[in-house]
């Protein structure tokens, strides 16, 4: 009986969404296969991760990155906050992700460079940022891109504002020594296992913020 009500509101879903979810399946399978390190997992996030990931964000408080938007699915969640979406920018340098950003959020600016120098391209300026949320593979990047992505991250970031990162690890993805050289303090925002991998998010601050 079980099986069958998820069969049911599985098939209650329109068409076009079951149709659009299968597509980003297959996107982001496609992109693991071809850049594994880059995509660092075969499925998207789910929209429980997803949750977790926006909780800090205030819709009338102001400009929001996020990079590594992928096949959109932090990007979706942003904005049911109820940001508006000239007011979001989203950091993905795989070029097919970005095409598909496009083409499903056409009011969002879709910026296809790297996240450590963002900010030469983003049109917000510099501390005039509320959260920037990460998407990004921090665990496969070495300790040298984890410093320059923070740093240039807190420079979009105005005070108060804060980085939200998730990994597969329930430790922050960024050693110690790099945030104490940075002046940066890391907390727990929360876990989910619905989610493939299960994830933990993390929230990044300066310190005495």
């Amino acid at each position: 009986m079980q099986h069958k009500s998820k069969r049911s509101r599985a098939l209650a879903l329109p068409h076009g969404e079951l149709r659009a979810r299968a597509t980003e399946y297959l996107d982001f399978l496609a992109a693991w296969v071809k850049k594994p390190r880059q995509t660092a997992s075969v499925v998207p996030s789910s929209r429980y991760l997803a949750r977790l990931m926006v909780e800090q964000i205030d819709p009338q408080g102001g400009r929001v990155m996020e990079l590594g938007g992928g096949t959109g699915v932090f990007t979706r969640a942003i904005l049911g906050t109820g940001l508006p979406p000239e007011r979001l920018e989203v950091v993905e340098i795989n070029p097919a992700f970005a095409r598909g950003l496009r083409r499903h959020f056409p009011q969002v600016s879709v910026l296809e460079t790297p996240a450590q120098t963002v900010s030469a391209s983003a049109a917000g300026e510099v501390g005039d940022y509320q959260a920037v949320i990460s998407g990004l593979p921090l665990l496969a990047m070495d300790r040298q891109m984890h410093a320059e992505i923070l740093s240039e991250s807190f420079r979009m970031l105005r005070p108060g504002g804060c980085f939200i990162q998730f990994t597969y690890s329930l430790r922050p993805p960024v050693s110690r020594d790099i945030l104490d050289a940075l002046d940066l303090e890391v907390a727990r925002v929360g876990q989910t296992v619905r989610n493939f991998p299960p994830a933990t998010v993390f929230r990044f601050f300066r310190k005495g913020e």
